[in-house]
């Protein structure tokens, strides 16, 4: 058959800016990490990484990549509720792919199906108190669930309404409020190796707990 009598595909009007590939066969990530704003879930969960020598992602760098606006662009273009739903398509897909860390937005189990999918892997809280959220959240800036004119207020109802989300989704929880990065970062790796010890012979998180080559341990 000639080309010019050959005929070809149809192909669909639209495509996605940057369209989701499709999962590769993984079990998910070794450990998710949610808590709410302000808890260092990215800078712990890339120190965890780094000591498991696995891979790190954030959720939110997740869906800028995926969107290509940062997240308070979306939230002032799209609204709350359009970026909760890019949000758990992105969340997902990260928990089908991602092999290694995975850090999740403050508000990211709130949805009853997300929470369910965080559930089902090996998860983690990271809980701090308010003198710690007052140091950390920076008046608010870069975060528009705390826009307004007090952000710890708005931090603390947040919190309130979210820790038992928190707790139902999560496996361990964790203080995070002391300590510096790499000290919350063994209490995470501890409190898991504890677990699969003593109910999971056979599973492991390699070199759990130990310092990594260079890094001072604290007191």
């Amino acid at each position: 058959m000639s080309s010019e009598s050959a005929e070809s595909p149809e192909r669909p009007e639209h495509t996605a800016r940057h369209p989701l590939p499709s999962p590769p066969p993984v079990h998910g990530p070794r450990l998710v990490l949610i808590g709410p704003m302000g808890a260092g879930k990215t800078t712990v969960g890339r120190e965890v990484a780094r000591r498991l020598g696995v891979p790190f992602a954030d959720l939110d760098a997740l869906i800028v990549d995926r969107d290509g606006r940062s997240i308070p662009e979306i939230f002032a273009a799209d609204g709350e509720e359009a970026f909760r739903r890019l949000e758990a398509r992105v969340l997902a897909h990260a928990l089908a792919t991602h092999a290694g860390v995975l850090a999740l937005g403050g508000g990211a189990v709130g949805d009853p199906a997300s929470r369910a999918l965080v559930a089902s892997h090996p998860t983690v809280l990271l809980e701090i108190d308010e003198s710690a959220a007052l140091r950390r959240v920076h008046a608010g800036r870069g975060r528009p669930m705390l826009a307004g004119e007090d952000p710890l207020e708005r931090w603390r109802t947040l919190t309130a309404e979210r820790l038992p989300l928190y707790r139902e989704a999560a496996r361990w929880s964790i203080e995070a409020s002391r300590g510096d990065v790499p000290a919350v970062a063994r209490r995470v790796i501890a409190a898991v190796r504890e677990t699969e010890r003593d109910h999971e012979p056979g599973t492991t998180i390699d070199q759990v707990g130990a310092a990594a080559p260079g890094t001072k341990e604290d007191a």
